[in-house]
Order: structure tokens, then sequence, then C-alpha cells
């Protein structure tokens, strides 16, 4: 094992003092700058940052001014093909409700004028029927009348 000595452990040091200034003559004006180089980029980083969001923020209220413009004109088309086909239903509903009151009226009147016909085929029916009665009673008395003539004739011949 080799023993250092007080010399030595002094020209260490020398060499530490050595490095040291090197380090701060050369490598410290460096990071000095380096970090200068940093910070300039940040704050052009932030600007940046700040310039895309003002026309992020300018993009996006375009857009929006744009969509509710679109709605607002979609939604008055849409509510003037409501209104007409509203109008347009409602008057088929009107047409519909006069074509059923019509046909209603109709129906009553057929049904009226067939109970009406039905009364008078009845009754001639009944005046048919109580004739061919008559005609029935006239031809019994008839044949009862030729029978009793057949049977005094021929009394008669006899």
């Amino acid at each position: 094992m080799t023993r250092r000595t007080r010399s030595d452990a002094m020209a260490g040091v020398g060499v530490y003092d050595q490095l040291e200034k090197v380090l701060q003559d050369v490598i410290a004006p460096d990071l000095h700058a380096i970090r200068a180089d940093v910070r300039s980029l940040d704050q052009k980083i932030d600007g940046a940052d700040a310039k895309l969001t003002t026309k992020i923020d300018g993009v996006d209220a375009k857009l929006t001014t744009k969509i509710d413009g679109l709605d607002a004109r979609l939604t008055t088309k849409m509510d003037g093909v409501d209104a007409r086909l509203t109008t347009k239903i409602d008057a088929l509903g009107d047409k519909v409700d006069d074509l059923d009151v019509r046909l209603t009226t109709k129906i009553d009147s057929l049904r009226t004028e067939t109970v009406s016909l039905k009364g008078e085929l009845l009754a001639e029916i009944r005046r048919v029927d109580i004739r061919i009665d008559g005609v029935d009673r006239e031809l019994r008395t008839a044949i009862d009348i030729r029978e009793r003539l057949a049977a005094l004739e021929a009394r008669r011949v006899s």
C-alpha cells in the first residue's frame, strides 16, 4: 500500500483547484449561455402557445358563429316545412271530415229509402196476397159451380 504524504495531498488539492478553475472559466459560461438559450426557447414556446391559443380561439369562435347561423337557418326552414305540412294535413283532415259527413248522409238517406221501399214492398205483397186469396175464392166458387152444373147436366141427361 502506498502512503500519501502531505505534499501529495497538497498536490491533489492543487489539481482540484485547477479543475474547479477550469470548470468555472470554461464550462460555467457555457452553462449560463445554455440556461439563457433555454429561457429564450421557453419564452418563444410560450409566445407560440399564446398565438396558437389565440388562433384556435378565433377559429372556434368563427365555427361557433357559422354553426349557429346554419342551425338558425335550418330551424327556420324546418319550421316552414312543418307549417306547410301542418296546413296540408289539416286541409286533408277537413276533406276527410267532409267526406265522412257526406258518406254518413248518403248512407242514412239510403237506409231511409231502403226502409221506405221495404214498407212499400211489404204493402204490395200484402195487397197481392189478398188479391190471390180473392182469386182463389173465386176459382173455388167457379169450380164448385162447374161441378154442380156438371152434376145437374149429368142428372138431366140420365
